[in-house]
């Protein structure tokens, strides 16, 4: 049996927060504001994960409390992982999306795919980050904030 998930996460950046996504402190004057750590791409790829296993979405795992504060995304990453794994399924794929019209990331992605294939134990062949702008468009195009979109592949282990 195969299963799909789809994940979506938006933040909107604030000084004096390192801007982190894929697990890569990426240079830029305002970092993304949110409880943990707010990578929106590991919380859109961690969302999908969860709900490719119908385990509802991360907020019941992973409440606002002092426990996960300023938490890193990659340690929720793993967790989640843990729980696909746990539920009987090994991850096939992870596609994503980041939408933003700063900063560039290109030159980071090849590092945010290492990271996620590290955690996930997923070749670095199957993991897909794109960028995009909004084309000033709404809220993502003013640079108020940057949207991430993931969709994973599982398959039932023993297939």
């Amino acid at each position: 049996m195969f299963r799909i998930g789809l994940g979506s996460d938006i933040h909107p950046f604030k000084k004096g927060r390192d801007l982190v996504l894929g697990g890569v402190v990426i240079p830029h004057d305002k970092g993304l504001d949110g409880h943990s750590d707010a990578d929106a791409l590991l919380h859109a790829l961690s969302d999908a994960l969860l709900g490719a296993c119908a385990l509802g979405d991360l907020g019941k795992y992973f409440p606002g409390d002092k426990k996960n504060k300023n938490r890193s995304s990659l340690e929720i990453l793993a967790e989640v992982a843990q729980l696909v794994w746990e539920k009987g399924f090994s991850i096939v794929n992870a596609d994503m999306v980041v939408m933003a019209e700063e900063p560039k990331i290109m030159r980071y992605t090849s590092e945010m795919v290492q990271n996620i294939g590290r955690v996930l134990n997923v070749p670095a062949q199957n993991i897909g980050i794109k960028a995009t702008t909004c084309e000033g468009l709404g809220a993502i195009g003013r640079a108020e904030g940057i949207f991430c979109q993931a969709v994973v592949l599982l398959r039932e282990r023993g297939l």
